[in-house]
């Protein structure tokens, strides 16, 4: 078999293969002389069809099923004979495929890239630190109160945290705009949930007026041809209801899977879940940032294939997430690419610290992790057990744990700056690659 190789740009390669004539006429004979012996045509006894009319009848397609199965396996033959690894399965160019001459072809492919990573000990980490107060305690039972309430109507002059059922229309220069209108529109005021001064500007409305709100889309807001204009809200107040808290009791305490009877308790149990719930948060951010700074420090080349794989897990996971009633084909593909790009690079940025430094998962810190997985669980002893013996979910673990151990190396070499802030704020959601370390 002769193999050369073409560098055609920085990752793409086009590789071609010549395979002895003998290996594909062989091998096309004998398939046609298996099919002779079993098939069955009119005028002929089964298996006594002479060669020459299966090889006029098959002959052609055998040859293209032959052909086809000889580039494959010679294409795998060749990666290994030139220790290249491919990114992706190839695209093959058949050049000479007549009987009787070598067959030779073109695969067409991209290399698995080689980043070039940046000096670690220049990359800036600020990494939020926050304690739970006992005021963060009290929010958190408050709205867990919230959650459990019955709400009743009141004729009262609204307050915040009442809800209100409003109907509202938008306007900007007189002229109402796409999305700024609503009908039975329940709201929480207070809750945030609205632009600012809307909420607070219907506190002490009640149930039939009209409020006139004038307020300004902040700068930042999502929707760029609203952002930071003046618009005026027409609202009429359909309902106000208060929330009926519950009482602090056992019953309570059972609907969120505490079995305490005393509020002490409770608390303690509260506590407990958010300290997990900050150290998650917080461990996710600074992972977060360090990805950041690693993409914009080193340099490297995402292959197409990897991009269209990850593009595809994309669309399957938004197909879930919309309950099954839209096909992964009708998502376009342009709305995944930068962040099917970012997971890709982040990747391979991590394979190649992990491969350079030696990096492994700790089986200790597995187990660690099984078990702060399982105290989640009624019945943690399950819930270890169940990771432990599927190799599969314990497979996912490890890559987990496998990742904290690049974070904690780019961490040691990385300038670290600390930041106090609140628990609302350490705990609070933000987007990966939507935060960028300080200069």
């Amino acid at each position: 078999m002769q193999v050369s190789v073409e560098t055609t740009s920085g990752i793409e390669r086009r590789m071609t293969i010549g395979v002895p004539a003998v290996k594909v006429d062989q091998e096309v004979e004998k398939r046609l002389q298996k099919t002779a012996s079993t098939v069955k045509m009119n005028g002929f006894r089964p298996g006594k069809v002479p060669l020459k009319v299966v090889r006029r009848r098959f002959g052609e397609g055998v040859r293209q099923e032959v052909i086809g199965e000889v580039m494959r396996d010679s294409y795998m033959e060749a990666l290994e004979k030139e220790k290249i690894s491919p990114a992706g399965w190839p695209r093959f160019e058949p050049k000479v495929v007549e009987a009787g001459k070598d067959l030779e072809f073109i695969a067409v492919f991209e290399v698995m890239p080689e980043p070039k990573l940046g000096d670690l000990s220049e990359l800036k980490v600020e990494k939020p630190v926050a304690e739970i107060k006992a005021k963060d305690v009290d929010k958190m039972i408050d709205n867990l109160r919230l959650q459990q309430a019955e709400n009743k109507e009141v004729k009262r002059k609204s307050k915040k945290k009442d809800i209100m059922t409003i109907d509202f229309v938008g306007k900007i220069d007189g002229e109402a705009f796409e999305g700024g209108s609503a009908t039975d529109h329940r709201l929480t005021l207070g809750s945030g949930q609205m632009i600012p001064g809307f909420e607070e500007g219907l506190i002490g409305a009640k149930t039939g007026e009209d409020v006139s709100l004038e307020v300004t889309f902040p700068e930042d807001y999502q929707n760029k041809e609203l952002a930071g204009k003046p618009a005026t809200f027409d609202v009429t107040v359909k309902k106000v209801e208060e929330p009926q808290l519950p009482e602090l009791n056992a019953e309570f305490f059972e609907k969120f899977g505490i079995s305490v009877d005393t509020e002490e308790a409770f608390r303690a149990e509260v506590e407990k879940n958010m300290e997990r719930e900050l150290k998650n948060a917080i461990n996710t951010k600074v992972k977060n940032r360090i990805v950041d700074g690693l993409l914009k420090t080193s340099e490297l080349e995402v292959p197409k294939a990897l991009a269209e794989q990850e593009i595809g897990r994309l669309k399957e996971d938004a197909v879930k997430q919309f309950g099954g009633q839209m096909q992964a084909s009708q998502l376009p593909n342009e709305i995944f690419q930068e962040q099917a790009e970012r997971r890709v690079k982040t990747g391979l940025i991590f394979q190649a610290l992990i491969r350079q430094n030696d990096l492994e998962a700790d089986q200790a810190k597995v187990d660690e992790k099984i078990e702060e997985i399982a105290s989640t669980y009624q019945e943690p002893e399950e819930v270890i057990q169940f990771y432990k013996n599927d190799p599969q979910q314990k497979a996912q673990l490890e890559s987990l744990v496998l990742e904290d151990a690049v974070v904690d190396f780019v961490m040691a070499q990385a300038k670290v700056k600390e930041k106090k802030v609140s628990y609302e704020e350490a705990v609070k959601p933000a987007q990966p690659g939507a935060e960028s370390d300080e200069d």
